[in-house]
Order: structure tokens, then C-alpha cells, then sequence
């Protein structure tokens, strides 16, 4: 039994996000909730939150047959792109610099151990 969730526009570049998913794929939920709750980057927090939701969504999928946290693992973890949002910058003698303001799409996928 599986289960996913998605977060999707999260306001930071998909490069910093994947530092943090980098992390955590392939390991249990306990070691990865764990990674991630002492985890000094501002990242880990949404993959946290995103994390939690995935085990929750597992535990209300399949109601008649309780399993423990322990038993289950992140099968899948990626970040796509998300929109890049476009802004001027003002610079010397009349020019404007490109601000590129990125964001992301983050899906983590859990699984039971068989």
C-alpha cells in the first residue's frame, strides 16, 4: 500500500529544495522525520509538513488495517520547477536587472516494507 502527497508553489528554487529531499530519499519515515526536524535548512520544514501529510494520507487510505510508522518508508521524493516569477531590478545609468524569484512543486511517496 501506497500513498502521496504534493505541495505545489512553495516559494524557494527547486536547487535549494532538492538539498533537503537529497536527505531523506530512501530512508524510513523515522529517520527521515527526524533528518528533517533537526535539519538547519529553511527547506525542511515544507518537506516535513508534506512528509506528515503522505503518512497521513497512507493511514486514512487503509483505515482496517492499522500499521506503525516504523514499518514504513519513502519509496519516491522529487521536486519539479514550479513558475518563476519575473521583477526589475533597478541598476546604474538607467538599466534594470532580471530578478528571478523561483518555486517548486515537491511530491514525496510512502510505502509499507514488505
Amino acid at each position: 500500500m501506497e500513498a502521496q502527497a504534493t505541495h505545489k508553489y512553495i516559494g524557494s528554487s527547486p536547487r535549494k529544495m532538492r538539498l533537503v529531499i537529497d536527505m531523506i530519499r530512501g530512508e524510513s519515515v523515522d529517520k527521515a522525520i527526524e533528518i528533517l526536524h533537526f535539519s538547519t535548512k529553511h527547506a525542511a520544514r515544507d518537506v516535513e509538513k508534506v512528509l506528515r501529510s503522505a503518512i497521513s494520507n497512507l493511514f486514512n487510505k487503509d483505515e482496517d488495517n492499522k500499521r506503525e510508522v516504523s514499518e514504513l518508508f519513502i519509496r519516491e521524493a522529487f521536486v519539479n520547477q514550479g513558475p518563476t516569477l519575473k521583477r526589475m531590478l533597478p541598476a546604474p545609468m538607467g538599466r534594470a536587472y532580471r530578478i528571478r524569484k523561483r518555486s517548486n512543486h515537491l511530491t514525496i511517496v510512502v510505502t509499507t516494507k514488505r
